[in-house]
């Protein structure tokens, strides 16, 4: 009987034992009969490592450069911080996890592991929002942004921006304490997910079921209309533009906002819905989340930041100075 087998054979009757039930841990089962999978998780190393460097970068370059220091590159900022934590609390452990066949994981920890990545991922969502916000106030109000988008304002924005998916994540994590999990305890997932934990439960899940639609609408599809809402407006207000050239001006200054909202709310999005209307396999449902999870901290500092000339030039001055600084101590 192999490992799997046997997480599947972890069950309790619960006529047996009515009484309440908190396991000691659950077993990830991650993808199904996919031949060399391991080469995939190796991959994600490689990923995880990249990811790293590229948001470390950039997040050095924003705190050493003051020219920097503006509202813009406070989200640009907290992007970078979100992406590298998320992908912190996602990567080692799902390698750890699936490379090395420790696939069980302590209840306790479990809800850890699940809290953070919901999170995590909940504030990559709305800091695209508040990106969006930007634009929008840049494009729509150019004589105002100045006044309108403030260190200040930005600020409580950001504040908010984290406070607010705290609060949502955290219920329905916090809502898995009262569920009894007398069935399989084998998670159909690479990671602690909310929806096929709580679906092990054998006692009324009801509500952990209407919390997790709350949290997809308000914490990915809300994000989603109030990013469509600002590019709806920015659209009329580009129109309205005389010049053929200050339109491309403007639209150069969108396109990278709209790749990275396109990698990331895409796969989300689509697998949601297509899961609510039909049956998807396990393994498709599981690598579009990877997708998620693992691209947009990847590319975000890349489409967005690095290639920006402005951050490009920072860091040419930066590297510049390095020189400087090591040939008057060598002389």
């Amino acid at each position: 009987m192999d490992p799997e087998e046997k997480a599947a054979a972890i069950t309790l009757n619960a006529t047996a034992m009515p009484t309440f039930v908190r396991p000691d841990r659950f077993y990830l089962s991650g993808f199904s009969n996919i031949p060399h999978v391991k080469y995939f998780y190796v991959f994600l190393c490689f990923v995880y490592i990249l990811t790293v460097i590229g948001n470390g970068i950039l997040l050095s370059v924003i705190y050493l450069v003051e020219t920097l220091h503006t509202p813009k590159y406070m989200i640009v900022f907290n992007l970078a911080f979100t992406d590298l934590c998320g992908s912190t609390a996602l990567i080692p452990k799902l390698l750890d996890t699936f490379l090395f066949e420790r696939r069980y994981v302590v209840y306790e920890a479990c809800l850890s592991y699940m809290f953070f990545v919901l999170f995590f991922l909940s504030l990559q969502s709305w800091t695209l929002v508040t990106m969006a916000y930007d634009r929008f106030i840049a494009i729509c109000f150019p004589l105002r942004y100045h006044r309108i988008v403030t260190k200040p304002a930005i600020s409580v924005i950001l504040l908010f921006v984290w406070l607010f998916p705290l609060s949502i994540v955290s219920t329905p994590v916090g809502l898995l304490n009262r569920l009894s999990f007398c069935r399989s305890l084998v998670v159909n997932s690479f990671f602690c997910d909310h929806n096929p934990v709580y679906r092990l439960a054998c006692n009324d899940w009801t509500l952990n079921n209407i919390m997790a639609y709350v949290g997809f609408i308000v914490l990915l599809c809300l994000p989603f209309v109030f990013i469509g809402f600002t590019y709806v407006c920015i659209a009329i207000a580009l129109i309205r533009i005389a010049s053929a050239q200050e339109r491309i001006i403007a639209l150069k200054t969108c396109t990278a906002h709209l790749i990275l909202v396109a990698i990331f709310f895409i796969p989300i999005l689509g697998t949601n819905i297509a899961s609510v209307a039909t049956y998807i396999h396990p393994n498709t449902r599981m690598m579009n989340s990877f997708l998620t999870h693992i691209l947009p901290a990847l590319f975000n500092p890349i489409v967005y930041s690095l290639k920006t000339e402005e951050v490009l030039n920072s860091i040419k001055k930066l590297c510049k100075s390095h020189k400087i600084s090591n040939t008057s101590k060598l002389g």
